[in-house]
């Protein structure tokens, strides 16, 4: 007997680094062991604050039961205060914070709740492929916008415009910009709210980047009349060093957290409690927290940009976020032949940009999460690859 999977599955392939991670295991298992340089999972761990909350709250008898479907009023209150001190955001921690199993989830519960077949939603090229994913599997259409190096990698919206957008519902933005670390200024933030204004397309935004290597963390949110278009996933993974800890949030406007709600209380019972109060302990600390972390990584993407100089390839140091997206050079036909020449000849592994959408064919990213001496040791392997 043979059972077919569903449509929705038919469209949506197995996530790239799955298939990447196996074939590096593979390699593993036969010579040196191959440096990745690929996956944005922070090897740092979280504050020893953070770890001490889940520990004690863990310990409690009163701890383990199931939570509410919104999370802990201490948690929700520790986002909105979080939200304040560093976006100058005001929130109702009540009706307007939405705790989340991480942030992806956040994702694919939008796209559950105002997507449907016959609706069309944008998402960027190059982007962050869950979004894709998520569009896919909630039956709605894609429709892709660029993203160019020459226009900042920010979306053309004069262009958009001109588009037949009767039928998109909503559109997906991220930044500080994965992969490329592109921000936002104010001028693009005041168009991007009036352009969803004018369509009447609600803005999703995707904002787990703003603190790292980042002077001054922003929000779409505390941009004038965005409260009326905006929704905002945020998350500890990156900023907290939690990302096995799975915790995230949605926030916006208290009729949207709610309807997003309608169907987030289908998929799950809650959040651990401890987990739960150790994250508001994670939203409390002061800035030089963050301060520390982004020391650590500024002198990571020193070393990333020695290796891309070793490569040949070009780079906006201006950049932001958990990676370092580079140019390649003209002689290779695009990332993946670069990547795949540095995976084999040094077994190295850097994540090549067409994952991210064709946009990115002629780019390389590199993630941060790997001490100084893995940076130099993949230096040290490439210089001698090449010798």
């Amino acid at each position: 007997m043979q059972i077919q999977v569903a449509k929705r599955l038919q469209g949506t392939e197995e996530y790239y680094f799955s298939k990447k991670l196996r074939e590096i295991d593979e390699m593993n298992q036969t010579g040196t062991r191959v440096i990745n340089l690929g996956i944005g999972s922070p090897d740092l761990p979280p504050h020893p604050s953070v770890v001490a909350t889940l520990h004690e709250q863990a310990a409690l008898s009163t701890t383990h039961a199931y939570q509410g479907y919104k999370g802990i009023p201490a948690l929700r209150k520790a986002m909105a205060d979080w939200y304040q001190r560093y976006y100058q955001v005001t929130l109702n921690p009540d009706t307007e914070v939405l705790p989340l199993i991480g942030s992806k989830e956040g994702i694919m519960h939008i796209c559950m709740t105002y997507l449907q077949e016959g609706d069309e939603a944008l998402i960027p090229n190059p982007g962050y492929p869950t979004y894709r994913s998520a569009v896919n599997l909630s039956g709605a259409t894609i429709v892709e916008y660029d993203l160019e190096e020459a226009n900042g990698w920010l979306p053309d919206l004069d262009a958009l415009a001109q588009k037949d957008l009767s039928r998109v519902k909503l559109m997906w933005v991220n930044y500080p910009h994965m992969p490329t670390g592109a921000k936002v200024n104010k001028e693009f933030a005041a168009k991007l709210i009036a352009f969803a204004k004018q369509h009447n397309i609600l803005i999703c935004h995707d904002n787990p980047y703003s603190f790292i290597l980042n002077e001054q963390p922003e929000s779409l949110l505390q941009f004038e009349g965005a409260k009326d278009v905006v929704l905002e996933l945020n998350s500890l993974s990156k900023s907290s060093n939690m990302a096995g800890w799975r915790v995230g949030m949605l926030v916006g406007k208290a009729a949207w957290i709610s309807e997003v709600l309608r169907f987030k209380s289908n998929m799950d019972s809650g959040m651990f409690q401890p987990l739960q109060m150790a994250a508001a302990t994670a939203l409390q600390l002061d800035k030089s927290w963050y301060d520390d972390l982004n020391k650590i990584y500024r002198a990571r993407r020193e070393k990333v940009f020695q290796l891309l100089d070793l490569l040949g390839c070009t780079y906006d140091k201006n950049q932001v976020g958990m990676f370092v997206w580079a140019k390649i050079p003209a002689i290779y036909a695009d990332g993946y032949t670069l990547s795949d020449e540095v995976l084999h000849n040094a077994r190295v592994f850097i994540t090549p940009g067409g994952i991210f959408g064709s946009n990115g064919n002629g780019y390389i990213r590199i993630s941060l999460c790997q001490d100084e001496k893995v940076f130099q040791e993949a230096i040290d392997r490439i210089k001698t690859a090449r010798q």
